[in-house]
């Protein structure tokens, strides 16, 4: 039996100091059309699903400058982060919703536990 699991590039998200916040939020809204929407689970995001099945979020950060990283959903997040470490991906946190980690470059991006992704929309990877 082989043993798979599934992942795709699901969202960007900003990640704005607290003095520009609501203005980014606002901008963003306006630039695309859309309403950027608080999430009540996590409410230092706000965030909108974009056709085509991508996703916008905003994310309040505590301390730190501005800017952008990218969220990977996979249907197994121990075996998307060892995939993503053979590759030269470094973990910097397994918290307890997602794990991030820095790309060869020291990019910062997340891997989230998605029970959506699956064969129907994402890549396959053996485990």
């Amino acid at each position: 039996m082989r043993v798979t699991h599934y992942s795709r590039l699901s969202k960007v998200i900003i990640d704005v100091p607290a003095d520009r916040h609501d203005a980014e939020v606002a901008f963003w809204g306006d630039a695309l059309g859309v309403e950027l929407t608080r999430f009540e689970r996590f409410p230092e995001y706000h965030g909108v699903d974009l056709p085509g099945g991508f996703g916008l979020l905003t994310q309040l950060l505590g301390v730190g400058p501005a800017r952008v990283h990218l969220d990977i959903h996979t249907s197994d997040r121990s075996a998307e982060v060892a995939r993503l470490s053979r590759l030269g991906a470094t973990l910097v946190d397994d918290g307890e919703h997602w794990a991030t980690m820095r790309d060869p470059a020291g990019l910062v991006f997340c891997v989230i536990p998605d029970s959506g992704v699956d064969a129907s929309n994402a890549a396959e990877w053996p485990n």
